[in-house]
């Protein structure tokens, strides 16, 4: 018994097309993986605030608040392996209130030419493992990192303001 060409094709034809499906089922369940992991790393809880605080609606506010002096901020940037943009926002802040800081709340943004927050987050800095209280006439650098912004972002300007202390 002689095979024809094409009962000898038939098999790796099908075969072929048994590949293709796979390799096309696969691709699709690996970008349905990576859409969900994109879309949790760029969910993240709400931001601490510290208990307690002294706000800016309250009397204490003015006679502290601007002796807390914040210097200029500065940003780094970095893109990630998936695709979006990471800054981190760090400045020195200077105790001049004649009292202990026990707690200090500072939030960080970015924001577009329109001075409207791009991505913004909050950060509880004292007390911390590194940095317990900050007495009076000394500084400490503050780091903060704000995460998941893209490209397409518009990121003008940057942003660190003091939204509340505790003091001794």
């Amino acid at each position: 018994m002689a095979f024809s060409e094409q009962q000898i094709s038939e098999p790796d034809g099908s075969r072929r097309k048994i590949i293709i499906i796979v390799a096309v089922v696969a691709a699709i369940i690996l970008a349905i993986l990576f859409y969900f992991l994109m879309r949790a790393s760029t969910t993240r809880p709400p931001d601490p605030l510290l208990q307690g605080a002294v706000r800016s609606d309250s009397a204490e506010w003015a006679v502290h608040a601007s002796k807390i002096h914040l210097d200029a901020p500065e940003a780094t940037e970095a893109k990630r392996a998936l695709g979006d943009i990471v800054m981190d926002l760090q400045t020195t802040v200077r105790n001049f209130t004649g009292r202990t800081l026990t707690g200090l709340e500072i939030k960080a943004s970015v924001v577009n030419r329109q001075g409207q927050p791009v991505r913004d987050r909050t950060v509880v800095v004292i007390p911390s493992q590194q940095q317990p209280e900050l007495e009076p006439n000394r500084t400490m650098l503050v780091v903060i990192r704000i995460e998941g912004m893209t490209d397409s972002d518009e990121r003008a300007n940057i942003k660190m303001e003091v939204t509340g202390f505790k003091v001794r």
